[in-house]
């Protein structure tokens, strides 16, 4: 089968910065190449891309992942059926059993009578499968036996159907019923930087406001550790399994457009108040292959480090120009089209790869040749 597969690769420049870190404090890194890397984990940038996905799709197209599915559809029936109110926890608890996803007791309170349970692991649903659950339980409320109603109901496959985007894209693993996962449609690399780093501390004090003229001295001090970095940034999208996940053409060209631009402009907000390291990236290359996903990180495994050559973003962009002529050269892996979008001169070289265009006409581009291939295989 011809498939349709869309690879992204970025270069991005962060200054000064702890965006991702470890259990330490400190920001994360890896040994690449043989010597250590600034590192952002694929966790990090899924996440910083989902939660960037309320800037590009309706809310109806996403889904929420949490302990409190429970309150969540509880709430949901409440507001479809406000005469069930008083029995919203108890028939939401019902509903996410019947699923097959176990429920915790509440911990009632004096001060909570209506508190609900909660799963023992968070829960990834699409608001759409939330809405039919919440409609089946208040179908199944005036029964005599609720629990077997919601059986008969056959709320598990609602929660089977009707996924959201970044349900499609992400996956989700049900520990409890194996057979309602979903295989994820995308793939996240670990970000790492193209060039060496070591890991710098900041030594700060701050000031009591309230001190008079006589005392002296810092109302605190601490240090923060940082970095800064060039980071070669991965991403993939398999196209045919997220119209598996979705099962419609439309959507799925929606969701990669909507994916692309959310990896791209999206950023993690690990200590973003102390260091405001909000960048964009420099380039942007977006690959369209049609046999497998192909991460270009060896460029950078013999490591960026002449900045005589015109700095580091000039010999990444050239690094991975010349990765994926190595690679369509040595592989026959050509891709079906490239499209390059880039900041200054020091990315030029990229333009050897495909057209150099603005972000909003890269992914109009995208869209358009992944919902022809959809099309064609239709």
């Amino acid at each position: 089968m011809n498939r349709t597969l869309v690879d992204i690769h970025i270069l991005q420049t962060v200054p000064p910065s702890n965006i991702n870190r470890d259990d330490t404090g400190a920001p994360k890194s890896a040994v690449y190449g043989g010597v250590r890397r600034a590192r952002v984990s694929s966790q990090a940038w899924k996440r910083a891309t989902r939660v960037a996905f309320d800037d590009h799709l309706d809310r109806s197209e996403l889904g929420v992942r949490t302990k409190r599915i429970v309150e969540l559809l509880a709430t949901t029936i409440a507001e479809q059926s406000p005469e069930l109110a008083d029995r919203a926890g108890d028939l939401a608890a019902e509903t996410i059993r019947a699923v097959g996803i176990d429920v915790k007791a509440p911990k009632k309170t004096g001060a909570d009578k209506k508190a609900v349970g909660e799963a023992g692991y968070l829960v990834f649903l699409s608001r759409r499968q939330i809405q039919n659950l919440a409609a089946a339980a208040i179908d199944a409320a005036d029964a005599d036996d609720v629990p077997k109603a919601l059986k008969a109901a056959k709320v598990k496959d609602l929660a089977d159907r009707d996924h959201s985007v970044d349900v499609a894209l992400f996956g989700r693993m049900v520990a409890d019923q194996a057979d309602i996962n979903v295989d994820a449609a995308a793939q996240v690399a670990h970000a790492i930087s193209v060039h060496p780093v070591e890991t710098e501390f900041d030594y700060f004090t701050a000031v009591d406001d309230l001190n008079s003229d006589e005392e002296t001295g810092a109302g605190m001090i601490g240090t923060v550790e940082f970095n800064s970095s060039t980071l070669y940034r991965y991403a993939t999208v398999d196209v045919n399994r997220l119209t598996d996940n979705l099962g419609d053409n439309a959507a799925t060209q929606r969701a990669v457009q909507a994916f692309v631009e959310a990896f791209a402009r999206s950023m993690p907000t690990g200590k973003q108040n102390t260091f405001a390291n909000r960048t964009l990236p420099e380039a942007v290359v977006v690959q369209l292959r049609d046999r497998q996903p192909i991460n270009l990180v060896g460029a950078f495994e013999n490591p960026v480090r002449e900045l005589e050559k015109g700095g580091r973003v000039k010999a990444a962009a050239e690094a991975l120009r010349d990765e994926a002529r190595e690679i369509a050269r040595a592989y026959g892996e050509q891709p079906v089209m490239t499209w390059v979008t880039r900041v200054g001169t020091d990315t030029a070289s990229l333009d050897d790869l495909g057209a150099n265009v603005a972000l909003r006409d890269l992914l109009t581009a995208v869209g358009n040749l992944v919902g022809t291939r959809l099309e064609e295989q239709s």
